[in-house]
């Protein structure tokens, strides 16, 4: 299941960089563009399908549920993960939720919403074909099903199973797999309330999200980011126990300060699942809001900060050579997230973020 898990992800990731490579080319040619005048719905459409794809059809099954299948059985010590036709079932989930968003391109004029599927882009006011909506929407829940799934297996399997019980404590990535799966179970729902209701507005005539007839639109984005944020640390959860274990594995010692680091992977997880107005300093917040989110935002610098600090101080006290490409690798990954992670301290401050709106600072971040 797990070899299925990359291969479908892999194969799937080819298709969003091929719409990556897309969007570059249209960005780099100035002037003269390579998707004609008539046609820009075609742009969006490119853009939300690659931001799509890699989020929900590269990235989360690859390093959540490939490297989770594969690893967490053999560190926990059990030849099997819990259930394991749930398991075959949450994998046959993806490729099915795949098509269904793939099939929204044969629509009319296709699925332009982006991946925050905003109204009343996606709702009946603006939506160009609200039946490409329609197969977003579906593929979209169809996935969050699977992931479900999965996450439900792998606690139990953790919980549950294995012969190494007390050794299992302290695996970093046996902890980063559970808290993802944790996140999951809590935030998935949510998205999935927010998506309904936008099917509600399409087709039975309900005002959620309609500003025109007393809806609030603003409450779809506290919907989505509430799933939205928590999202971005169940991407980079996972990524983080690999980090982790590969560095233990090749200085031949624990990380330094592990049950600091497990500590950290939970505030990580509690909090970054309480700030998800960040996303939405623009829309006309009270103050005070302001001021709580932006600095719950700028705490989570404290945990992700001894993160990066016991990376290194393991790094440090090893007798490692920048020889091996792994270990390359690692170094690569610690520099490129302390500059994500400094340029988000600055963008955590609701002024600066009000000022830095729409621009490339954001996208570099």
């Amino acid at each position: 299941i797990a070899g299925n898990y990359l291969l479908t992800a892999g194969i799937f990731s080819l298709a969003g960089t091929l719409f990556s490579l897309l969007i570059r080319t249209e960005l780099g040619c100035g002037g003269s563009r390579i998707i004609c005048i008539e046609s820009l719905q075609s742009y969006n459409v490119l853009l939300t399908l690659h931001e799509v794809t890699m989020i929900f059809l590269f990235l989360m099954p690859a390093l959540f549920a490939g490297f989770g299948n594969y690893f967490l059985p053999i560190l926990i010590g059990s030849p099997e993960v819990l259930l394991p036709r749930f398991n075959a079932l949450s994998y046959f989930i993806l490729p099915i939720g795949g098509l269904l968003i793939m099939h929204s391109v044969l629509a009319d004029y296709g699925c332009g919403v982006g991946w925050t599927m905003y109204p009343p882009l996606s709702s009946s006011l603006q939506s160009l074909n609200t039946e490409s909506v329609d197969w977003l929407i579906a593929g979209l829940g169809i996935l969050g099903l699977g992931s479900v799934f999965g996450s439900i297996n792998f606690i139990g399997s953790s919980t549950f199973l294995g012969g190494v019980i007390n050794a299992r404590c302290s695996v970093l990535f046996v902890w980063a797999v559970c808290l993802t799966a944790l996140m999951l179970i809590l935030t998935l729902p949510i998205l999935t309330g927010g998506l309904i209701m936008i099917l509600l507005d399409l087709h039975c005539a309900t005002v959620y999200f309609e500003a025109l007839s007393d809806g609030d639109s603003v409450l779809y984005q506290h919907l989505f980011w509430f799933f939205g944020h928590p999202e971005v640390y169940i991407l980079i959860l996972p990524a983080f126990g690999v980090i982790s274990h590969a560095l233990s594995l090749m200085a031949s010692r624990q990380v330094f300060g592990a049950q600091g680091m497990i500590l950290a992977m939970s505030s990580i997880s509690i909090l970054g699942s309480l700030v998800w107005v960040h996303h939405m300093m623009t829309v006309g917040l009270e103050v005070d809001t302001r001021a709580y989110f932006s600095a719950v935002t700028i705490m989570i610098a404290i945990p992700t900060g001894t993160k990066i600090f016991n990376w290194v101080m393991t790094y440090v006290s090893s007798p490692l050579e920048l020889r091996h490409c792994e270990l390359v690798c690692v170094v690569c990954f610690i520099l490129l997230f302390t500059l994500g992670g400094t340029t988000g301290v600055v963008m955590g401050n609701g002024a600066m973020d009000i000022a830095l709106h729409d621009t490339y600072y954001i996208v570099a971040h």
